[in-house]
């Protein structure tokens, strides 16, 4: 599957699109902020408004060493060093998105506090108890075996560190028509429900304290997005559309349509490494 996930995933020319839809704005590398990336960089159900929500049960400063696991292009590891002046390193199993993800990283400025690898998620390049907390924001709907993403995770993380995970979990029977953001047909497609979360991340060593449906939240992030879009006339030129390629409207469609009949839901999941 991890093949076909970086092909999904990896459009090609992404920073290019990203500094041109930046030119639009007035802005260039040398004056770009982690504020002005924000439409693009934070390509999860909600964007940023959805980071905060999910970080802020995780206790954050100078002294501590975050994991962003499938950090795509670095929105969350930037969006949280440089408000709680951690340290970060990302890691994504898609070599396009680390490599925008060093470059956008680069030009805010923050590369000094954050660092990327590619690799899988399932057998990370990191020693064992290397991080303080680690952030995961929709990467199970790619990770057929949750047992040992949470495994590995539990690894790399010391004891009584916390795990924030963002995902999408299977809330209902209805079907899902394809694509979506996370997988172009079923066969890249791994959604769990809450039960398989829990259990996995019990079996691998987490306390489960804070379980949170955001379906509702989502769904008015959804309604506000298309209303901006009527109002403008199309996409703004710096949007979740450069990420998702020219099928964006209808990825995100169905996967409204899905989140709204009950299907799915994006869900937060807070742990503590036993």
């Amino acid at each position: 599957m991890e093949a076909e996930l970086v092909e999904h995933y990896g459009a090609g020319r992404l920073l290019a699109s990203i500094e041109a839809g930046l030119a639009a704005l007035g802005k260039s590398p040398a004056d770009v902020t982690v504020e002005d990336l924000g439409p693009v960089d934070e390509f999860h159900v909600g964007g940023r408004a959805a980071t905060g929500a999910l970080t802020r049960h995780l206790d954050l400063d100078e002294g501590c060493h975050l994991l962003d696991v499938g950090c795509g292009i670095g929105g969350t590891a930037r969006q949280l060093a440089s408000t709680t002046g951690c340290r970060v390193t990302g890691l994504d199993l898609v070599p396009e998105f680390v490599e925008v993800a060093r470059a956008l990283t680069e030009w805010t400025g923050l590369d000094d506090r954050i660092g990327y690898e590619v690799g899988s998620a399932l057998a990370m390049p990191f020693e064992a108890a290397s991080f303080d907390a680690a952030t995961q924001l929709h990467v199970g709907m790619n990770v057929a075996d949750k047992g040992a993403l949470f495994a590995e995770v539990r690894r790399v993380l010391r004891p009584g560190a916390t795990l924030a995970v963002y995902d999408l979990l299977k809330t209902g029977e209805g079907t899902i028509d394809y694509p979506v953001p996370w997988a172009s047909a079923a066969s890249t497609s791994a959604l769990g429900d809450l039960d398989a979360y829990e259990n996995a991340m019990s079996a691998a060593g987490f306390d489960v304290v804070t379980i949170e449906d955001r379906r509702d939240f989502a769904l008015g992030f959804f309604a506000e997005m298309k209303a901006r879009a009527e109002a403008r006339g199309g996409p703004p030129p710096i949007g979740v559309h450069l990420i998702f390629g020219r099928a964006a409207p209808e990825k995100l469609t169905n996967m409204v349509r899905a989140i709204g009949s009950g299907t799915i839901a994006p869900t937060e999941i807070v742990a503590v490494a036993r």
